[in-house]
C-alpha cells in the first residue's frame, strides 16, 4: 500500500505543494509544524506494513533531528518499508548504497533544514504570543546623551561607549539614519 505524510513548513505552510505528483496515496497530514504531538505520524507508523511505501516532500517533513530520522529509518527498515524523498530525488533504501561523503552531505542538510523549520516557526509563534524579537532598542535618553557626546567633540568614541552603553557602530548606523 502507498502512503504520503504531511506537515507545514516555512515554504508551505498549508502543505498544498507537498505530494502533488503522487496519486492514489493515502495521506496523513499534520496540522501543525512542531516536534512534540506528531500524532498522525504517529498513527502513519503504527499503520504501516511489510512492503509498503511512504512518500514525503523532504526529510524535514518527516523528521525533527537527527536522532528521530535515524529512529524512524530503523522503524521502517525493521518494518521494510520503503521511504521516498521526493524533494532529494532519494528512497531509504538508496541510502545504504552512498558512500560515507554522501552520507555526511544529506545528514548535514538535513541538520541545517531542520534548525531553520524550528528556528522560523519558533519565532512566529513567539510574535503571536506577543512577545518581542531581536535586540531591545537603545533607550532615546542614552541615545540623545550620546549624540551631545558625538556632537561636542569632546569625547572620543570609547568615552561614549563607557557613559552611554551605544557602540562606535551602533552610534554611526544611528547617525546615518538621522541623516536620511
Amino acid at each position: 500500500m502507498k502512503y504520503g505524510y504531511k506537515r507545514p513548513l516555512t515554504n508551505d505552510e498549508d502543505s498544498k505543494f507537498q505530494l502533488i505528483d503522487i496519486q492514489n496515496i493515502e495521506t496523513y497530514k499534520e496540522q501543525h509544524p512542531y516536534m512534540k504531538k506528531r500524532n498522525e505520524l504517529e498513527a502513519l507508523v503504527m499503520k504501516l506494513s511489510k512492503f509498503d511505501e511512504l512518500f514525503v516532500q523532504n526529510f524535514v517533513v518527516l523528521a525533527d533531528s537527527l536522532t528521530h530520522f535515524q529512529d524512524l529509518l530503523r522503524v521502517f527498515d525493521r518494518d521494510q518499508v520503503t521511504v521516498t524523498f521526493i524533494d532529494e530525488n532519494i528512497k531509504s533504501t538508496d541510502i545504504l548504497t552512498m558512500n560515507l561523503i554522501e552520507i555526511l552531505e544529506l545528514m548535514t542538510d538535513l541538520q541545517t533544514k531542520i534548525k531553520r523549520h524550528q528556528s522560523i516557526f519558533g519565532v512566529r509563534e513567539a510574535q503571536k504570543q506577543g512577545k518581542v524579537i531581536g535586540r531591545p532598542k537603545k533607550s532615546d535618553d542614552n541615545l540623545n546623551r550620546a549624540f551631545y557626546m558625538y556632537e561636542s567633540k569632546e569625547y572620543t568614541l570609547q568615552q561614549i561607549k563607557d557613559e552611554t552603553g551605544i557602540s562606535k557602530s551602533t552610534l554611526y548606523r544611528y547617525l546615518d539614519q538621522i541623516k536620511q
